[in-house]
């Protein structure tokens, strides 16, 4: 016996709703499929830098102070690192990971900054840390009062005094990819600069920056629940040391706090400094914000601008990170 027909006025009321649950379904999709496309297209490509760079005036009565991550002062400067520079054209400019093995002979640079101080590792080609700046300090130091290994110290801290303030510059220390043997360097450079810099601030406000090697939230890398406690820079060990720094614990009742000024001024934005050569992931979006200015909570509020230069790629896998404040240092 044959099959009954379905009704076709009910059977097309059937179709119909399929039908228009499949264009839903694909509506979906390509709209998917199109956030991600302008993502992908709105990161720049570029493997150096272009010549022509412009970025706009510095607030009036500002200082402009610059951080970035090189990934190797010779490398970069292939790329278009003099291009930057000379668009950005900072007050201070702290340079960290600059792999030198000893202080550059760049005339152009000295000339641009007179007062300068790079510390060096021993290691030849790793890590390396630098102040340029166009303002004269009061004292220059390279070095971490309390850490057992100078070795480990070296090319990873610059301290400048001026009258009014320190700027600290940091290539902290990377906990690397095997967390149980380097989270215990870590660790022991956390406790000795936290230390560090809240003497530092008894004394005078402090602004610190460079390459912290932290992501203090979820809301500062792309991939925050698979890499959470399994990959360095976002361990628990590492975001709880940061965030004991900007609001000290109960334990520490006359610690002053300090303020990570760009998430002040991004309170729910993810923009990110870092991003991996590997598996395209600038293309992808998919980095990490661990480049930052940490200022004592008492100046913060002078800051009247800080930005992540996104464009700036193609000379490191770290973008620029500029901030300007007023008054004098």
């Amino acid at each position: 016996m044959l099959p009954k027909r379905a009704n076709s006025t009910k059977r097309k009321a059937l179709d119909t709703g399929d039908e228009a649950a499949e264009t839903t379904k694909t509506a979906k999709t390509t709209k998917k499929a199109k956030v991600a496309e302008e993502r992908i297209n709105t990161q720049p490509t570029n493997k150096v830098l272009p010549v022509n760079i412009v970025f706009p005036d510095r607030i009036p009565g500002t200082l402009r102070l610059a951080t970035w991550n090189i990934c190797g002062l010779a490398a970069s400067q292939k790329k278009g690192f003099k291009y930057y520079i000379e668009a950005e054209d900072p007050d201070i400019l702290v340079l960290t990971e600059t792999k030198v093995n000893n202080e550059p002979l760049d005339l152009a640079l000295k000339a641009r900054f007179p007062h300068w101080c790079w510390s060096v590792s021993d290691k030849k080609g790793y890590s390396g840390t630098a102040i340029l700046s166009k303002h004269k300090p009061l004292s220059v130091t390279t070095t971490l009062p309390g850490h057992p290994d100078p070795t480990l110290v070296k090319g990873r801290i610059v301290t400048l005094e001026f009258e009014n303030s320190f700027v600290v510059g940091t290539y902290t220390v990377n906990a690397g990819a095997d967390l149980k043997v380097t989270l215990d360097q870590k660790k022991e450079w956390n406790t000795h600069f936290e230390a560090y810099i809240r003497d530092l601030d008894k004394r005078k406000p402090v602004i610190w920056t460079g390459d912290l090697n932290v992501a203090p939230t979820e809301l500062d890398l792309a991939n925050p629940k698979t890499n959470w406690n399994k990959t360095a820079g976002y361990t628990e060990a590492e975001t709880t040391a940061f965030k004991n720094i900007l609001d000290p614990p109960e334990s520490s009742p006359n610690a002053n706090k300090f303020v990570d000024v760009w998430r002040r001024l991004h309170p729910t934005d993810k923009q990110y400094t870092y991003f991996s050569y590997r598996f395209n992931c600038r293309e992808k979006g998919i980095g990490w914000r661990l480049d930052m200015f940490v200022l004592s909570e008492r100046i913060a509020d002078r800051v009247k601008m800080c930005e992540i230069r996104s464009e700036i790629y193609g000379a490191s896998d770290h973008c620029p990170l500029v901030m300007e404040i007023e008054g004098a240092l």
